[in-house]
């Protein structure tokens, strides 16, 4: 593996992120190595995410000015629905994206109300809390890998840009499996350790069918959408897959937190 410092200059790194669920503001650990990762990256001139939690065909872009955030969860505390990220909008951005993934038969649509959902907007308090880094989120038009690498190949040049493209879902996604004792299944273990060799050793055939190849994928993912932010962020990491390590691994609440950065 390379350090970051061997990136073109300018050029920002892909990553995946585990991003927890609202109360994550709360865990004494994680907000912590969240703000370390930011801290290890050169800052970026926009931020472009991905989140488990927008799926919308034909490609769509969300709100590229400062809209309210989409509170998209149920039953929590009061004080949840009461955090607020006003992170500027990136037109800019949004101009860049559609020029890079519009062609014959891939509209792009766009979604000027939509603000950025908790898989967006949780880590991000803790990465960047000032909110001073404007924010373009874009969905998941399909959970198809080989097409969400597509995505992220197509998106790879914004990162020469100075663009910080994130992949936000869970490791692990099941929420009939969360533990609040923090015990962890060997089953979910398990996957997590798969998917740890599979990605240091740059397997992508192996992480592209991990429905069939995985131990206790559906267990581990029951619905697939928390593990294919992954695969925009390996297509926009293409070029440096030799240069993909974890930085923040672990387990919350049972589900595996492992969190990767190309480049």
């Amino acid at each position: 593996m390379t350090d970051s410092t061997a990136m073109p200059a300018g050029r920002l790194p892909a990553v995946y992120l585990s991003h927890g669920a609202p109360l994550l503001a709360d865990d004494p650990v994680w907000p912590g190595q969240l703000a370390a990762l930011s801290a290890d990256m050169p800052r970026p001139k926009a931020i472009l995410m991905v989140s488990a939690h927008w799926e919308e065909a034909p490609f769509a872009l969300g709100a590229t000015e400062t809209v309210p955030l989409v509170h998209d969860f149920w039953g929590f505390p009061e004080k949840y629905y009461q955090v607020t990220y006003a992170a500027p909008g990136a037109p800019e951005l949004a101009a860049s994206v559609r020029k890079l993934l519009r062609g014959p038969g891939a509209p792009v649509q766009d979604f000027p109300d939509r603000g950025l959902d908790h898989g967006a907007y949780v880590p991000l308090v803790e990465m960047y809390p000032d909110a001073d880094i404007p924010v373009l989120q874009v969905s998941m038009p399909t959970l198809d890998p080989v097409k969400l690498m597509e995505i992220g190949r197509k998106l790879a040049p914004l990162r020469d840009e100075g663009v910080l493209i994130v992949g936000s879902g869970f490791f692990t996604h099941n929420l009939r499996a969360m533990n609040f004792d923090n015990e962890v299944s060997s089953v979910m273990a398990e996957f997590d350790d798969w998917g740890r060799r599979a990605l240091e050793t740059g397997d992508l055939d192996a992480l592209v069918d991990f429905r069939h190849k995985a131990p206790a994928a559906r267990f581990a993912h029951p619905r697939t959408e928390h593990f294919a932010p992954l695969f925009v962020t390996l297509g926009a990491g293409h070029e440096e897959l030799a240069d993909q390590r974890t930085v923040i691994d672990g387990f919350w609440f049972g589900m595996a937190k492992r969190s990767v950065r190309i480049g």
